[in-house]
């Protein structure tokens, strides 16, 4: 049956169109087929990982030069099921752990504080930009000896490496997040003879949040590498993951070394996916809508 045979009985003006010329929305993957999709690809790549971890192992290298990249169930063994090395490599990632949350936090503070100042100035944004950019350009290694002789050798400058380290992303992704408010809206604002402050908060700040948050993911990032690269150079206090990877290195333990980088790593993909989850919390479904 056609269109036109349905429109007789109504009047309508005919249409020659037969309903099997009618395009059919195709149906959506399944559920299972979706998580196959996005469990299937890791889970296969991990799998041809440890099989060159074990080839390197015992077919690349020798018995006597085995200890460079000892197989994955000696790893295992020694490094996470034994209680004493496990519970020593847990305390080191705790300890750096908390360098990385303190140097982050001071981190946000000091960049969002520089990003709404220079988004309110041209003339500051011209004054600051230029240290801050130098500031990410200096090479750690340079300032290492200023930095032992500023603030000591202990936490205090394994926290000022993880501030120099994390601090640029925050700067520059706020600020392009406040200037990224679009003109016929500030426009709307200076018609309504809104202050500044109200400005910021009703219209740059929530038009910023997308950037924001995707600054804050890489700095946090930034922050876990700072705590773990200030311990292999400031080895008062408490000891980091980074004082034990040296240590393991040194004493060629390479069981406890490569656990000790897997829970670094682990660090560093934990605090990623938490500010992932927070930006989704905050922005996600707004976001969402609004890219729709």
């Amino acid at each position: 049956m056609t269109v036109t045979d349905q429109q007789a009985g109504t009047g309508a003006t005919p249409t020659n169109v037969s309903l099997d010329d009618v395009p059919v929305v195709p149906a959506g993957p399944s559920r299972a087929k979706t998580i196959a999709l996005n469990v299937l690809p890791p889970v296969v790549l991990g799998i041809l990982v440890l099989a060159g971890w074990y080839f390197v192992s015992y077919v690349m290298l020798d018995d006597t030069r085995r200890f460079l990249l000892e197989p994955p169930h000696l790893v295992l063994e020694v490094g996470f099921l034994d209680w004493d090395n496990f519970s020593e490599i847990l305390q080191g990632l705790w300890s750096s752990t908390r360098v990385a949350v303190i140097g982050l936090t001071i981190s946000i503070a000091i960049g969002f504080s520089l990003a709404i100042i220079m988004s309110q100035s041209k003339l500051f944004e011209r004054a600051i930009f230029p240290y801050m950019v130098t500031l990410q350009a200096i090479p750690i290694l340079a300032i290492v000896p200023l930095i032992s002789f500023w603030w000591g050798t202990g936490q205090r400058s394994r926290v000022v490496v993880c501030i120099i380290i994390s601090l640029f992303p925050i700067i520059v992704n706020t600020l392009f997040g406040l200037q990224s408010a679009e003109r016929g809206m500030h426009d709307l604002f200076t018609l309504h003879r809104a202050s500044r402050l109200t400005r910021l908060r009703k219209l740059m700040f929530p038009a910023a949040l997308p950037a924001i948050f995707a600054g804050l993911r890489i700095s946090a990032g930034l922050s876990v590498i700072g705590a773990i690269v200030g311990d292999f150079f400031f080895g008062r206090g408490d000891v980091g993951i980074g004082q034990l990877l040296r240590r393991y290195a040194n004493n060629l333990d390479g069981e406890q070394l490569l656990a000790s980088v897997i829970m670094s790593s682990v660090l560093g993909v934990a605090v990623f996916l938490l500010f992932g989850w927070i930006q989704n919390r905050v922005i996600g479904k707004w976001y969402d809508a609004a890219g729709a």
